[in-house]
């Protein structure tokens, strides 16, 4: 599993796709009344310019690694911050369960659980290095 994982177009795929959880929200959240949009889109940014020092600049330094892992662990964190206020939504006046935006909240968490396991492993830094 670890030798798929090292590939480059691997790598490349996974730094592509860790956008997927960050910005992984219903479509209300973007709205601007509401104060959520922003930190999905800083943490976004955060993770662009990591991109781009990883696979664009060829960086050797760590921190472009270790400023993906924080931002989606900063994302972790900020989901379960917001997964007790909209666990519930008002439906003809009765609490119902929100069960899309659960769902979406542990995809979300468990994609960037992941992403921040294989970000960390020494075989896909050096091979992307390589590549």
């Amino acid at each position: 599993m670890r030798q798929f994982l090292t590939q480059p177009k691997v790598v490349s795929a996974i730094l592509i796709l860790q956008f997927i959880p960050l910005l992984l929200l219903p479509p209300s959240s973007y709205s601007l009344k509401t104060q959520e949009w922003w930190l999905p889109l800083f943490l976004t940014i955060l993770a662009v310019f990591s991109v781009v020092q990883v696979s664009l600049r060829r960086s050797t330094a760590t921190w472009p690694w270790s400023l993906i892992s924080f931002a989606q662990g900063f994302n972790i964190i900020s989901r379960l911050m917001l997964i007790m206020p909209h666990i519930t939504m008002n439906v003809e006046g009765a609490q119902v369960f929100n069960a899309v935006y659960f769902s979406m909240t542990v995809v979300s968490i468990a994609l960037s659980a992941g992403i921040i396991w294989l970000c960390d492993l020494p075989e896909v830094k050096s091979t992307y290095l390589r590549a």
